[in-house]
């Protein structure tokens, strides 16, 4: 069926025929004009009789609703800037990286020898430096920084080209880098190649997720982490031998963010998202926080992250 245009009293009409209680249609319509009604909508299935039953839990009120909608924004700054400062982390780290045993001008952290040297890897290396160098061409001209080590020097080195590279395509250089390079950037995070190599895509996949605003406490990448030893310390239950939580979900970002962001920085995040948890189980009427924390992928006992935080 075609969907058509449904003006902003017919949206909240809509909500309301499901059994939504919508006290003040003014300021629901304020809200659905600034917020977008189809994202907003994004958010009531945690307030379903049932996923075919499509009604309203029996009480639930539009600021329930919009307090879950806040909450996931909140969630996602905090999320955010705390993959900012990982993302900045291994362009800086790469960039020194590859800087100290390559050289500073393009020609020369940009010969195909750098990379691995497997013949079947060989168009992936082609294609990611193809990329690469078109992201510098486009870019470029927009980075003061840039611009001026071109009129004085006549190159960029790569410190600098890092700041105008995405979040993905550094990640997808980190794969075809040579095994000594992947290794002395992943131990310099405290974690393996192996880890590595899962990790950022995962974190660019939720970084841009964050950036444009879409819906980030049920999301899901599309691979698993590995078992890691907080699975085992937080006694995450199993099911048919896997771990329910902390595999591609919410919590597994931040399992990922304790292993990679400093103490600090990762005790702040801790603090921020605590505080944030708390303020919604407070406004929450007709479901449970646990509800809410089940679709991220939190177990009920995740603060003890902090502890084991202090005792590293």
């Amino acid at each position: 069926m075609q969907k058509t245009f449904k003006t902003l009293e017919e949206q909240v009409s809509i909500m309301q025929g499901k059994g939504l209680i919508v006290t003040d249609t003014k300021e629901a319509e304020d809200i659905l004009l600034r917020e977008n009604y189809f994202f907003f909508n994004g958010y009531r299935m945690l307030f379903m009789e049932s996923a075919s039953n499509k009604k309203f839990i029996e009480g639930t009120t539009f600021e329930e609703v919009y307090a879950m909608f806040q909450f996931d924004r909140h969630m996602r700054n905090i999320i955010f800037k705390n993959l900012l400062i990982i993302e900045n982390n291994i362009k800086s780290i790469t960039s020194y990286n590859m800087s100290k045993h390559y050289g500073i001008r393009e020609e020369d952290y940009l010969n195909p020898k750098n990379f691995v040297s497997d013949k079947k890897r060989r168009k992936q290396v082609d294609d990611l430096l193809r990329k690469m160098k078109r992201q510098i061409r486009i870019n470029g001209g927009q980075h003061q920084a840039t611009m001026h080590y071109i009129d004085k020097y006549g190159y960029i080195p790569f410190w600098i080209v890092v700041k105008i590279l995405s979040f993905g395509i550094v990640s997808e250089l980190y794969q075809i880098l040579k095994p000594e390079n992947q290794a002395e950037i992943a131990k310099d995070f405290g974690v393996s190649v192996e880890q590595l190599i899962v990790y950022l895509p995962i974190l660019a996949n939720f970084r841009n997720l964050c950036a444009h605003e879409d819906i980030l406490y049920d999301h899901r990448a599309q691979r698993d982490i590995e078992d890691t030893i907080y699975h085992e310390q937080l006694h995450i239950p199993k099911l048919n031998g896997e771990y329910i939580y902390g595999k591609n979900d919410l919590f597994a970002i931040v399992l990922i963010l304790k292993q990679m962001l400093r103490k600090d920085d990762f005790f702040l995040l801790m603090s921020e998202m605590e505080y944030e948890i708390q303020i919604l189980a407070d406004k929450l009427k007709t479901i449970s926080i646990e509800k809410v924390l089940d679709r991220m992928g939190f177990p009920i006992n995740y603060q003890q992250l902090i502890k084991l935080w202090k005792e590293c």
